[in-house]
């Protein structure tokens, strides 16, 4: 199987356009590794899903219980930080951003800055250089078979310079998997409503829990698209409401920008993510992944991926460019 033939073979998966970012260099390593992968299959798909988070029993959750249980008249610990209050103020600063136009002929264009595990398949992490990847995602409805396009440049980009299409073999109607701004501008905005929504939209893999699916649905959504800020806001809020959502205060982003992340336990599950914000203007900075894989002799939790979002912008075109990044 060739390059653009693996590619192709991304459509397959049922996820949203933008997990395709944190993950297909590790599905190009299986151009090399294809055999060995085909032997591990649960291995393969566990890996091959989590996005922007991670794992099952809240660890958060399950200390709380355990602290109940023991603590009797003593005077509890001091609190971790709370990532619902913090969540809370990241909601507040996202309502008072600019309300972008989109039309339907248009293109939400995203460039980041990512380090991809370029390791084999089956074997220890190595993350590669950092590269750009620009995004270019369709506002058209639909149904579509062909929803964005993706182009990466740079040491250890996969294909350098191609503008290759985000493609399904069934036309994909407009949802989580083809989230144009309209779609999401559709959604409620009550964070208890929109998250009954997001746990009927969110598809599970073997291991993960609905708490974990529903996590990492919201960081595709924030991290690779432009939507109205009440909406960006009951994510946030929404987020906040999972059980094992928490604050880590001090994260990097691709960059080295520091900021505070948000992650969730769920320790049935061989990954996590954090989503980074910035420590003032609590804007999204991006994300880290790790995964914790004793069947690639990987024991300990370590850092599989990272990306950080450079630009947003709405272009009118497919492969253009924002005109204040021309010149970059």
């Amino acid at each position: 199987m060739n390059e653009a033939e693996e590619l192709a073979a991304t459509a397959e998966w049922d996820l949203p356009p933008e997990r395709h970012r944190h993950f297909k260099d590790v599905l190009m390593q299986r151009i090399d590794d294809d055999k060995q992968a085909a032997q591990k299959p649960s291995v393969r798909r566990r890996f091959a899903r989590p996005a922007v988070l991670v794992p099952l029993v809240s660890a958060a959750l399950a200390g709380a219980l355990l602290t109940t249980l023991t603590t009797g008249g003593h005077t509890p610990a001091p609190e971790a930080p709370s990532a619902s209050v913090t969540l809370g103020r990241i909601a507040t600063a996202a309502m008072a951003s600019d309300t972008i136009r989109v039309r339907d002929d248009q293109f939400v264009y995203v460039r980041t800055l990512d380090r991809s595990n370029k390791g084999s398949f089956t074997g220890p992490v190595e993350l590669g250089a950092l590269h750009t990847e620009e995004h270019w995602t369709a506002q058209d409805p639909g149904p579509l078979r062909i929803t964005g396009w993706l182009r990466a440049s740079g040491k250890d980009a996969i294909m350098p310079g191609q503008l290759i299409p985000v493609e399904s073999s069934d036309p994909v109607p407009v949802g989580v998997a083809h989230p144009t701004y309209r779609w999401l501008a559709s959604l409620p905005t009550d964070p208890d409503a929109l998250l009954s929504r997001l746990y009927k939209e969110a598809r599970p893999v073997d291991g993960e829990s609905r708490d974990q699916a529903v996590f990492s649905l919201i960081g595709d959504l924030i991290g690779g698209t432009v939507m109205p800020p009440a909406t960006m806001a009951a994510f946030y809020r929404a987020a906040a409401r999972l059980p094992g959502v928490r604050e880590i205060p001090d994260a990097v982003d691709a960059t080295g920008r520091h900021g505070i992340a948000i992650t969730l336990d769920d320790t049935g599950f061989a990954t996590r993510y954090e989503w980074i914000f910035d420590k003032e203007t609590l804007a999204l900075l991006g994300s880290r992944f790790y995964i914790t894989d004793p069947d690639r002799g990987i024991t300990t939790e370590t850092l599989a991926g990272t990306s950080a979002v450079i630009e947003r912008a709405v272009v009118d075109r497919k492969g253009e460019v924002p005109a204040r990044s021309a010149s970059r």
